[in-house]
């Protein structure tokens, strides 16, 4: 059944044109991805085949009596109380309390957040029955329990989908065509054969093949003209013989120009940072509680030192910004220190961006108190693709990536050794997050990153901080993973890692080893050593398995699926080995006594 038959569409926005000729369909079952660079128009076309905006040109078919529900990129609840705004059934209330936000059902819609009202809309809109979705950056402000629950719900869902996401993983599980924005043009990409993958991975497939194909044409154009040319040029005597129609097609062939790349260069995010000194920052016995009371970490030690790649996860609300907070000196914990280098200057790049005055123009943003953009200034928007009439643009007028990426050059502009990433990849195009990872992979001073975005964690960090939502921090060996496959084997009331000894050495520690039951014989101390001995052979296997496994993480290199499976097996092997030494503790305690 055709749900969206869409032919023709033209949009712009002021000062330049979005796309022109687009024609999309979606029927029951399709599951279509939307993707392309920030500003290309991928929001207003979700407008305009939902029906909440009109096209500039083209029409827009709708199934008779197809149930579509939208997801808009900033929904707009009621006034009242979240479980008003959901509709108050026990199904809206029970995708409420998936999506992480069970707890507020009786809050102020006026009182939440971005991200709390993007949550509750998407509990409402998850909540109903629908034969076609249409869902902008759903991902966005989810954690990634939310977002593996959102997976498995829209793999199962039988309608229509149409999803504007860059996160690539979720494009990875549930697309299976992609439809690209690019220059003013849509491009579908679907997967061929039995072995051909996601509609993610077709779209970079297809998307390599397109610039290589028009490169050959290009050149092809190029010799072509070049003999036109040469003919042309035979002198006055003979072009007066020549036909006009030729005359005309060879001249035309010469002023045909190939389509300018989408973007000029690569974006330029080498700013320099300042040199960074041997001490990064530590933190010794640091809690952090709310004036009411409220435990958000209960104190831990841990210390970043040059080149960390520090990721933290968590559900919401775990205090995964707080400890961003933290650590730029925002807020101050409420036991224990923060000693921070001599050296160190944070950049932070938080998920609600800097306090922008929508009313002012990209180049005045840059230039600051300055009042006109310097020559530096203006080169530093032309590496950060805001170019020409963009320079100029109100910033309330860009895209929502657009604003973040504007917000990284501000950051990064600074040149700081410390960078706090909090929610990075949230509206930043494809392209952009590529750059970014690029980027981070020489970067020399410390990254933490807050994010949802499987593939850019497993990209960019090398340690797991966990954060249990319980006031509990400690590192999770084995990545993102091994921490999901944790959180789905508990009862979602026990969903917590256990719990760090306080005034740990260095790093967070393992917990206390729980003591086991000893046995109602006391085991002869012949046979305990025999057990001591086999159990220290098991653990010198489990630990050259796990050096192995640590070493293939590294040769991955980008390959999600391999880092997958690999991070799930060093999360069992680790598991092992902690099962050996608290059994190895056993045996010797009682050989003692």
């Amino acid at each position: 059944m055709i749900l969206i038959d869409a032919e023709g569409l033209t949009a712009s926005r002021p000062g330049r044109a979005l796309f022109t000729n687009v024609s999309v369909t979606v029927s029951t079952g399709d599951r279509l991805g939307v993707v392309g660079l920030n500003g290309c128009g991928k929001s207003t076309l979700l407008r305009i085949l939902s029906g909440e905006s009109e096209p500039e040109a083209g029409v827009v078919r709708r199934g008779r009596n197809a149930r579509i529900g939208v997801l808009p990129q900033i929904p707009h609840l009621p006034n009242g109380t979240v479980r008003d705004a959901i509709g108050g059934t026990w199904q809206a209330e029970a995708m409420l309390d998936k999506l992480g936000m069970g707890a507020m059902a009786d809050a102020d819609t006026r009182e939440l957040s971005g991200g709390q009202q993007k949550r509750v809309a998407l509990a409402q809109l998850l909540a109903g029955e629908w034969d076609c979705l249409i869902l902008d950056e759903p991902t966005n402000h989810l954690d990634l329990d939310a977002i593996s629950f959102l997976e498995e719900w829209l793999a199962k869902f039988t309608g229509g989908l149409l999803m504007v996401t860059h996160d690539r993983h979720v494009l990875d599980k549930v697309t299976t065509r992609v439809l690209e924005l690019d220059r003013g043009k849509g491009y579908i990409h679907i997967p061929q054969g039995i072995n051909a993958g996601s509609g993610y991975a077709a779209y970079l497939a297809a998307r390599a093949e397109r610039e290589e194909n028009a490169a050959t044409a290009e050149q092809i154009r190029k010799n072509a003209a070049k003999k036109e040319l040469a003919w042309l040029r035979r002198g006055a005597p003979a072009r007066t013989a020549k036909p006009k129609a030729r005359i005309a097609a060879a001249e035309a062939l010469i002023a045909q120009k190939a389509d300018g790349p989408a973007r000029q260069g690569e974006l330029g995010l080498d700013l320099g940072s300042k040199r960074l000194g041997s001490k990064g920052i530590e933190f010794d016995g640091v809690g952090f509680s709310w004036p009411d009371g409220t435990t958000v970490l209960r104190p831990f030690t841990h210390a970043l030192e040059p080149g960390d790649r520090l990721g933290i996860v968590g559900p919401n609300g775990a205090g995964k910004s707080t400890l961003l907070d933290l650590i730029a000196g925002r807020l101050s914990p409420t036991t224990g220190k923060i000693d921070i280098g001599r050296t160190v200057q944070v950049g932070y790049y938080d998920q609600l961006g800097r306090d922008l005055d929508l009313s002012k123009r990209v180049r005045d943003a840059v230039a600051g108190d300055k009042g006109n953009p310097s020559v530096e200034d203006l080169q530093l928007m032309k590496q950060f693709w805001f170019d020409g009439d963009a320079q100029f643009a109100p910033i309330g007028t860009l895209s929502g990536g657009e604003r973040r990426r504007l917000q990284l050059l501000l950051t990064l502009v600074e040149q700081p050794n410390v960078l706090l990433l909090d929610e990075p990849t949230n509206d930043l195009d494809l392209d952009t997050l590529r750059a970014l990872e690029d980027y981070l992979d020489e970067w020399p001073g410390i990254v933490v990153v807050v994010s949802h975005d499987r593939a850019f964690i497993d990209r960019t960090v090398e340690e797991i901080f966990s954060l249990d939502g319980d006031g509990g921090a400690s590192l999770m060996v084995g990545g993102v993973d091994a921490w999901l496959k944790m959180r789905s084997a508990r009862p979602a009331h026990q969903r917590s890692m256990p719990q760090q000894r306080p005034n740990a050495a260095k790093s967070p520690t393992r917990p206390e080893p729980t003591a086991s039951k000893k046995p109602k014989t006391k085991r002869s101390p012949s046979t305990l050593n025999r057990l001591i001995a086999n159990n220290e052979k098991d653990q010198e296997k489990r630990s050259k398995r796990r050096s192995d496994l640590e070493e293939s993480i590294i040769k991955a290199g980008n390959d999600h699926e391999k880092l997958a499976a690999l991070s799930i097996s060093l999360a069992e092997v680790q598991a092992d080995i902690e099962r050996l030494e608290n059994e190895w503790l056993e045996y010797t305690t009682e050989l003692e006594d």
